[in-house]
């Protein structure tokens, strides 16, 4: 055998290791926020249970490897060769789109991702495989490509986007009428026996349905569980409705509490048996591929001609790596910073109670739906009958502000996400249909808050966005993944080994260049938000000069490029002003509003100073982009330039003004007051030399054309550098503000 497919399977079993914690990372909050939202349990009880269904979902998951094998694309049209290329295209491509999307923060999903990146792989092998051989031509590439089961696991993935809300809020608006907010009173009467049809049912599909796929149980024993799968679910929920019956009326446990726990349970197995192929499904089926090609090269046959039809037989997947799996997933629930993040702030969004930033905007489709939606509602509230009204609403009537114990929702909600989105996901993984468990568990939630109520007015257009984002997030995800996927493969099958090894340097160039921007963006939101931390000064005063000295630096150079009439160079400040400013505002509305939310009463005051810092900040990155932008525009519109005393003018304000950044650094870093404080006594005197420069300009004004424009530009760059410097000077009172308050 080659030696280069053996090392091709070892970037695979890389590769799947790397997804396996990337996906882990991000997917965690899925079956993590209900349980840590509603406050189920403790944090360590909450992720113990979750690890649990983890590691039981992995030994699950057989049955869904063929999707990665033969679930596509027809692997008897495929050589060994062009089978292995194809693997590696997908995951190459799967690892730079799942860290791409993620360091741009657009909606993904590694189910959609894993079945249009074959699909795209599979085209362009196809292709290649076609454009060799002269006997077939293009009429023959659909034989490459398992078409009707494509367009299953397709239409599968898109439809359960629709299943999920309906089912979400259907059950949850029958689970509140059943209950109310004030659920503990009717919880002692039904709670026994709604503990009960959770765990039956999570019994039936996560069991029952689950055991067929795994190679832990005898084939007899699920045989003989099919033959009388409804006794055997009847026995079930008789079982659970006693255990229920007696732990919540003679050992007073709050069974609420352990649906809670058991939905995450279910919810963590139901995403280890459906999203494990999309990790490591790739890597068993190339695996397997190259012992098949072992097993033919052993006996003298050529592997550069075999065909790999053997792929399309039944699998029975490896215990060991299965089981090797959920031990990585469950490392990585436990140790992953990131995915401790990620439950945190959704929490926090979801806790807050109006007012707050919405996750998405709004668009004229949400807006119209909005309108749609009361029209109706007033329609069906005058032909509903009176006390039918009062009923419901009475059923729908919410907690006042002082019953609320500090959950985001409380443990009826947190019962119909979990339970709702692990059934459907364990539905369609007994009939071996991957989706996205990303969607699915986000569509739940947001029809169970629809029905739940806690969409009003002021929220609901930009819920509906969100759900339309979601949407537009699959086509998305769904192109972006077959086009990278097919261009990934073409270079890889067109360029041979030099193909091969240009897309690896290229994949680890993209995480290396994601890794440190990810790492600066969390360490200046860290240092930016540890108020408890006895160095957050000095870090504050750090990330505060960097920033000062970036938008100094983009002044500096938009004054020396606009007098040079170098449209390029503007050009590029216009963008780097914009993502400054873009990062700001971000940080604004992501991390600082929200982590300034609940402050310790002693945290207020640095609180809001930190705050004022921050606005600072925010002001002199808005004054900096309106002089990029109308320099840029001035030359890009082939306007005559400056005059000579206007340049000179702006060129030794310029000077003067980056002639105060050494001291500002020292200032900011060293977290020296009285340096500080030297350097606002320049305050008064620069913006006496900016009124200066004014008022020469306007005595000294002229009215051609020319001039004029020139003139209008002048005194915009001009008024907003001076704006630029008040606000720089304003940033240092606030980090003297913020230190003294520290003394």
């Amino acid at each position: 055998m080659n030696e280069m497919y053996m090392a091709i399977l070892g970037i695979l079993l890389l590769l799947a290791v790397f997804d396996l914690v990337v996906g882990v990372s991000n997917d965690a909050a899925n079956f993590l926020n209900s349980a840590v939202g509603c406050r189920a349990a403790r944090r360590s009880v909450i992720f113990a249970v979750a690890a649990v269904g983890v590691v039981i979902g992995a030994s699950f998951s057989g049955g869904m490897m063929e999707i990665a094998r033969s679930g596509v694309f027809v692997p008897a049209q495929f050589t060994f060769h062009e089978i292995m290329i194809l693997f590696l295209a997908v995951m190459l491509t799967d690892v730079i789109l799942l860290d791409l999307f993620n360091t741009l923060g657009l909606p993904t999903s590694t189910t959609v991702s894993l079945v249009f990146e074959l699909l795209g792989a599979a085209l362009a092998v196809a292709l290649f495989s076609i454009f060799r051989n002269d006997a077939i031509g293009l009429q023959d590439l659909g034989s490459y490509i398992n078409s009707a089961k494509s367009l299953t696991i397709i239409s599968g993935i898109f439809c359960s986007v629709a299943v999920a809300f309906t089912c979400g809020c259907i059950v949850m608006w029958l689970s509140r009428v059943l209950f109310t907010f004030h659920y503990r009173k009717m919880y002692r009467y039904v709670g026994a026996l709604w503990c009960a049809l959770a765990f039956t049912a999570i019994t039936y599909f996560a069991i029952f349905k689950g055991l067929k796929h795994s190679t832990l149980i005898d084939q007899s024993m699920v045989e003989m569980l099919n033959a009388d799968i409804a006794y055997y679910t009847g026995l079930a929920f008789v079982l659970w409705l006693v255990v229920s019956a007696l732990l919540q009326y003679v050992f007073r446990v709050n069974t609420l509490r352990l649906t809670v726990l058991a939905g995450t349970a279910a919810l963590a197995l139901a995403f280890a048996g459906n999203d494990l192929v999309n990790f490591i499904g790739v890597f068993m089926a190339a695996e397997e591929s190259y012992h098949i090609a072992s097993a033919v090269a052993e006996q003298g046959g050529d592997i550069s001609t075999l065909r790999m039809g053997a792929l399309a037989a039944p699998v029975q997947a490896d215990m060991l790596y299965l089981l090797a799996a959920g031990a990585v997933m469950v490392a990585a629930l436990c140790f992953s910073k990131k995915a401790r993040s990620v439950i945190e702030t959704e929490v926090k969004l979801a806790h807050s109670k109006g007012g707050g930033k919405e996750r998405f905007g709004s668009c004229l489709p949400a807006r119209a739906m909005v309108r749609m939606a009361l029209a109706v509602s007033r329609f069906l509230t005058r032909i509903t009958p009176a006390p039918v009204a009062r009923f419901v609403g009475n059923r729908f009537r919410p907690l006042e502000v002082t019953e609320h114990d500090g959950a985001a929702f409380d443990m009826v909600r947190a019962s119909v996400n979990l339970t709702v989105s692990a059934l459907l996901i364990s539905l369609a993984t007994s009939l071996k249909l991957p989706l996205s468990t990303t969607y699915v568990t986000f569509m739940v939630a947001m029809g169970s808050s629809l029905a739940d109520r806690a969409w009003g007015r002021d929220s609901a257009v930009y819920r509906i966005t969100g759900v339309l984002t979601v949407i537009g997030g699959w086509f998305t995800t769904g192109i972006v993944a077959c086009t990278a996927a097919f261009i990934t493969a073409a270079v890889m099958m067109y360029g041979g080994m030099w193909g091969i090894g240009a897309m690896l340097l290229l994949a680890a160039f993209l995480l290396f260049k994601s890794a440190i921007l990810h790492n600066r963006k969390n360490k200046a939101a860290a240092e930016l938000l540890d108020l408890d931390k006895n160095e957050v000064l000095m870090e504050v005063g750090k990330v505060t000069a960097e920033r000062l000295g970036s938008a100094l630096s983009i002044h500096h150079a938009t004054v020396k490029a606009l007098l040079a009439e170098n449209r390029a160079e503007l050009k590029q400040l216009r963008r780097r002003a914009r993502e400054m400013n873009r990062t700001l505002k971000e940080m604004k509305e992501d991390v600082i509003l929200p982590s300034l939310c609940g402050l310790k009463a002693e945290q207020a005051s640095r609180g809001q100073m930190l705050y004022r810092l921050h606005e600072s900040s925010l002001g002199i990155a808005e004054s900096l982009l309106v002089m990029v932008k109308a320099s840029y525009k001035h030359i890009d519109n082939n306007h005559v330039g400056l005059s000579e005393s206007q340049a000179g003018d702006l060129l030794d304000m310029s000077y003067k003004v980056a002639a105060l950044f050494p001291s500002l650094t020292r200032a900011l870093e060293a977290g020296d007051v009285q340096l500080m404080s030297s350097c606002l006594e320049h305050a008064s005197d620069l913006n006496d030399e900016f009124a200066d420069s004014l008022t020469r300009h306007l005595i000294s004004g002229e009215d051609d054309e020319n001039s004029v424009r020139n003139s209008i530009l002048y005194l915009n760059l001009l008024n907003e550098t001076r704006s630029m410097v008040r606000k720089s000077f304003s940033l240092i009172k606030e980090q003297c503000e913020l230190i003294r308050s520290r003394h």
